[in-house]
């Protein structure tokens, strides 16, 4: 049982001893810095079952705490809040058994299996910047999940047709003359997506001139000779044309190698691939069954819609008149066969930005009236757009940061300050460059994953490779001051102590107070499914370490038992630091 839950059980039956009460809860925070004490009981709540002053209430539950708790040693009221010191002893204590735990934090495997969908991109452009937020989100939500003690199947579903992919076909075929990644010595996703804005130039051509000869700008979008080519490839495509097929399937595998190589340089993987391609006659046969059961109703013209108004939402349609699927259809029919596929799955994460919240809210819905127990456990990974100081992007109009480009930059932009800064001699330039990735992209990642998913962010690449503040490199550079320290340590001959018996220095104690709260953190973040969460405590963590650092001497003092104790705490911030950032994605650099 943790000290909270002691706590609470003790206060729970004070409450009951002293004012024949019924607590129902208690409400705990951290002290406030200008109080002593090291965790605060709100006294407030109590007023509704206890009728008193909150001052005496307090005090009186404050001396049977004293009493009857061994961890508790004093206590002060302030107000409404009562502060309560812990003993010395109880950190020490549970600092001695976090050193003697392996994968501190960190939760053993049980229960049913999530799925998380990330990425999922389409076949006719490169990764850009906000693919990189969705990226980020979803391997960092995975790890979180993974490391809060569930089994995790990280996936994606690639848009690999529809109009879009034939607009890039038609562009290469049209204006191509048989360029290839090869010849180009362009990623395939570069090729193929600059043969997208390609076809929007020509297709905005033939627009003004249609509009120059009299037609409405409606009447010219659609009779533009390029979109009508579009379509009648889409329509062969469907046909299964031996050739169109032939020209999607080549494509598609540039845009794929181009993926790979995007991912393997963010640092992401996949346990699994879903195509819509292969999904998007899903969902007809569950479409009959919901109908069956009474969830769906058919109108007269053979229309098939899920009538969600008593829900607070609207009639949704999950089967055109001609008996063609809509994204609904596919989305209800692969979540379906993702289950199917992995049996031991009692839950899903779908990674989409916030444009799709309403579509997520219908098909959960929809997935519960057909009767899946796991369709209780969906959850929509909603997050905001992310924005450049230079503004919005438009992937039609080539205006959109590439994802290649801005990890280029982040690196680049961490070697110039790096340089600046002077610390890298005796590096060769290989070291330099995997230095700068590391510095760079853990700049990056921090930056989008401190921010709560739901809100926007406008992204500036310079002001993430900030070496001071709430950022990336500050932390990996606390981190490396750690190693110093450890090394330096070693070279003296000074032993990491397990932890006995001491008093302690308040920086001392404030630091364990963060450490204790590490696994808690994760459990939160992974209930929350916010990454923002690990990246905010490890920046509190490494904020108290730098205090400390700068107030109590390390190597320094004269008093072995200090030394030793204090490099084991440095140790161990440092194992702390660097387990929260590999679940962020974020590599930590030995030196820097």
């Amino acid at each position: 049982m943790s000290l909270q839950s002691t706590i609470e059980t003790h206060v729970k039956t004070a409450v009951s001893q002293l004012f024949e009460a019924a607590l129902p809860a208690v409400e705990f925070q951290a002290t406030r810095k200008e109080f002593e004490g090291d965790i605060t009981i709100v006294v407030f709540p109590m007023l509704r079952v206890v009728k008193g002053n909150p001052v005496q209430i307090g005090t009186q539950i404050g001396e049977y705490l004293v009493e009857n708790v061994a961890e508790i040693t004093a206590f002060n009221v302030v107000k409404g809040f009562l502060n309560l010191v812990i003993a010395d002893s109880f950190y020490m204590s549970s600092f001695a058994d976090i050193q003697a735990t392996e994968n501190f934090g960190r939760t053993p495997e049980a229960g049913k299996a999530v799925m998380v969908e990330y990425s999922s991109p389409n076949t006719n452009k490169p990764l850009h910047l906000g693919h990189v937020r969705n990226v980020l989100l979803g391997y960092s939500v995975s790890e979180i999940i993974k490391a809060a003690g569930s089994k995790v199947y990280k996936t994606q579903i690639i848009n690999d047709r529809g109009i879009h992919i034939c607009k890039s076909m038609l562009a290469w075929e049209r204006f191509g003359n048989g360029e290839t990644p090869e010849s180009t010595g362009l990623k395939g996703d570069k090729l193929v997506g600059n043969y997208y804005v390609k076809f929007d130039q020509e297709y905005k051509k033939q627009i003004a001139d249609l509009i120059a000869a009299g037609k409405t700008e409606e009447e010219a979008k659609k009779e533009a000779p390029l979109i009508l080519e579009a379509q009648e490839m889409l329509r062969k495509w469907e046909a299964g044309d031996a050739e169109v097929v032939a020209l999607w399937k080549k494509m598609n595998e540039w845009v794929y190698s181009g993926f790979e190589v995007t991912y393997k340089n963010i640092g992401v993987d996949f346990d699994s691939y879903y195509y819509e391609s292969n999904t998007y006659l899903l969902g007809k046969d569950n479409i009959e069954e919901g109908l069956a059961k009474g969830v769906f109703e058919q109108d007269p013209d053979g229309s098939v819609w899920c009538d969600l108004t008593e829900d607070g939402l609207d009639r949704k349609i999950v089967l055109r008149a001609d008996g063609t699927a809509v994204y609904m259809t596919q989305d209800i029919g692969t979540a379906i066969q993702r289950v199917k596929d992995h049996p031991d799955v009692g839950g899903m994460i779908y990674t989409v930005g916030n444009e799709q919240d309403y579509h997520f809210q219908v098909l959960f819905l929809i997935l519960k009236k057909l009767g899946y127990d796991w369709a209780e456990n969906l959850f929509h990974l909603s997050y905001g757009m992310v924005d450049l100081p230079s503004g919005k992007m438009k992937s039609r109009e080539g205006t959109v940061v590439d994802a290649d480009d801005l990890i280029n930059e982040v690196a680049q932009t961490a070697g110039e300050i790096s340089e600046e800064l002077g610390k890298l001699e005796g590096y060769s330039e290989e070291e330099k460059k995997a230095l700068y990735k590391t510095i760079g992209l853990g700049a990056l990642k921090y930056y989008i994953l401190k921010v709560d998913p739901k809100k926007r962010i406008l992204f500036d690449p310079k002001e993430s490779v900030d070496f001071q503040g709430n950022t990336g490199p500050f932390i990996q550079y606390t981190y490396v001051r750690i190693q110093a320290i450890l090394r330096k340590a070693k070279e003296m001959g000074v032993s990491v102590a397990i932890a006995q018996e001491r008093t302690l220095h308040p920086k001392e104690k404030e630091l364990l107070k963060i450490i204790q709260e590490y696994p808690a953190t994760i459990q939160l973040a992974a209930a929350q499914k916010s990454p923002a969460i690990i990246a905010n405590y490890t920046y509190d963590l490494v904020k108290e370490y730098n205090s400390f650092f700068q107030q109590v001497q390390i190597l320094g003092t004269d008093n072995i038992e200090d030394q030793s104790f204090r490099v084991a705490l440095s140790k161990e911030v440092g194992q702390v630091i660097e387990s929260a950032f590999s679940l962020l994605g974020i590599g930590v650099p030995e030196r820097m």
